[in-house]
């Protein structure tokens, strides 16, 4: 299929114009947290039918397709195309033409949001304390609260003594009952830098009376401190009264109205929802448990501090309108001051009744019609498997899904790379395609018969079918036909990194103020 191709300066003017343009990277996650532009979002061609209809709302947004000459982006345009998007063109030349065309690279995940924090600490001097400053109060016992705000799992993973989980978005709302007296020093930590950045300048803007200082570089600046930390910790932030709930409201409200937030209806929404020639994002800022207790039809979950943190990974249209939603206001408010900084045409819903949340469960994204294939339950596949050696199971899962669990004797491949896992698999009559979610081995199933004689079957329900008929997991890295190059090991993730990978994470964020200037598309800006 011939796809039209698109160049450097079409791309730079959309973004200095703020007209909506999905820059999408199509290479798996670690490929592209290497190098790519400012504002290329990480859709991996591997994903394309389960990602597209959710996170590229409008069908007829200008897209363009990047890769660095692997022929992913060619791929990935033409099953965009047969997806229902007109406008889909590729990026000439991949990442190199973009390089030799002057334009600027980042290296690592969530670029777009971390260089803001780095921008904010620049031109607002943030407060921060080191690790030791922090150890030796905690120590004293000095009248001090920690909070810390990234997702509760990387809380519980590993944590600052005494610590406290309260995600970035809450803040505003929980802190002044956890720390009532205005003397009580407040400590904001996350892995790294930008979450408490944010978190620190959130309840400074929002005029909480407390001094509130930033731990700086997170638990990296405390482990390269050489102090230890928690593991395993479920402290949690408590529910707050209706008075404290007005009063973090009415801050939240100001400064939202500060940063030029805009306010939407009930009626906006369901105008916006019918509406074609806009992108449009709607996220319930909440917790998930909220979230799932009752929300807004057509509404995704995604905590405040989350978006702020990952906006491109929900949001990957520049130039798009983001609604937000949150009852009590101030998960939504807060946000949407930062989103409004980082240029994005942001709303806050307004009016927001208990009685509007009319959906439970979780999100669910849309998908396409699911192609026709075999398909096989998992008792018959248990069956196979014992009785049959030329019966294999391919798990087509995340490599950290795979190796929380998998079918015995499976092997992971990643469906952009399964010509090449097809070297390292054994050749069978008949081969089984697994994932989770289940979805997955659906569109993949079509393409592995293009390269096998053998038959192909789809496990009905993938890998979670395969357990609720109580059938045994096998756990670990065994049967790795593809490297695991769909997630990038982020620097700050884990308890057992290389102090030399941490330092160099830090330095890499010290240095993107500097290239945001080199890039010059972001608009950026700070209350």
């Amino acid at each position: 299929m011939s796809i039209n191709t698109k160049n450097y300066e079409f791309i730079r003017n959309k973004l200095l114009n703020k007209e909506e343009i999905a820059l999408l990277d199509v290479r798996e996650e670690d490929p592209h947290a290497q190098e790519h532009p400012l504002f290329a979002a990480n859709l991996p061609l591997s994903k394309i039918e389960f990602d597209a209809y959710g996170k590229l709302p409008r069908r007829d947004v200008p897209i363009v397709t990047l890769d660095d000459g692997e022929g992913f982006a060619q791929l990935a345009a033409e099953r965009l195309i047969a997806l229902g998007y007109p406008d889909v063109s590729v990026f000439a030349g991949g990442v190199t033409a973009w390089k030799a065309a002057g334009g600027e690279v980042f290296k690592d995940v969530n670029v777009p949001s971390k260089s803001f924090g780095e921008f904010v600490e620049s031109k607002r001097h943030t407060p921060s304390l080191s690790a030791q400053d922090v150890k030796r109060m905690l120590d004293a016992q000095e009248d001090v609260v920690v909070v810390d705000v990234r997702r509760f799992d990387e809380y519980n993973t590993m944590s600052i003594p005494t610590g406290i989980s309260v995600p970035g978005a809450e803040l505003v709302l929980r802190v002044p009952e956890l720390a009532p007296n205005p003397k009580t020093k407040i400590i904001v930590n996350c892995a790294g830098r930008t979450r408490s950045i944010i978190g620190t300048q959130s309840l400074i803007n929002a005029g909480i009376p407390n001094e509130v200082n930033a731990l700086r570089n997170g638990t990296i600046g405390w482990t390269l401190a050489g102090q230890e930390l928690d593991k395993g910790q479920t402290r949690r932030f408590p529910d707050v009264s209706n008075k404290t709930a007005e009063e973090a409201a009415d801050r939240a409200r100001s400064v939202a109205d500060r940063a030029g937030v805009k306010r939407a209806s009930l009626a906006d929404v369901k105008l916006w929802q019918g509406q074609s020639e806009r992108t449009t994002y709607f996220f319930d800022t909440r917790t998930p448990e909220e979230y799932e207790a009752g929300h807004l039809p057509g509404f995704r979950s995604v905590p405040g501090g989350q978006l702020v943190q990952e906006t491109e990974m929900t949001a990957p249209v520049r130039g798009a309108r983001i609604v937000l939603a949150d009852p009590s206001g101030v998960r939504a408010n807060m946000p949407a001051s930062w989103l409004a900084q980082m240029a994005w045409d942001v709303y806050v819903l307004d009016g927001l009744n208990a009685s509007d949340l009319t959906e439970k469960g979780t999100w669910k994204p849309p998908l396409p019609v699911l192609p026709k294939v075999n398909l096989v339950d998992a008792n018959t596949l248990s069956g196979w498997l014992k009785t049959d050696s030329n019966t294999i199971a391919i798990d087509l899962s995340t490599h950290a899904n795979y190796i929380k669990g998998h079918i015995p004797g499976s092997w992971y491949a990643l469906r952009s790379q399964l010509t090449e896992a097809l070297k390292q698999i054994p050749q069978v009559d008949r081969y089984v395609l697994t994932s989770n979610p289940s979805e997955l081995a659906y569109f993949a199933a079509h393409e592995l018969e293009k390269l096998t004689k053998a038959e192909v079957y789809v496990l009905d329900g993938g890998t979670q079918a395969w357990v609720k008929s109580g059938l045994e997991l096998e756990k670990g890295a065994s049967h790795l036909a593809s490297p695991p190059l769909d997630r990038y090991k982020r620097p700050y993730e884990g308890t057992s990194v290389d102090p030399k990978a941490m330092q160099a994470y830090l330095d890499w964020e010290f240095g993107l103020v500097e290239q945001l200037g080199k890039d010059g598309t972001h608009h950026f800006w700070v209350l």
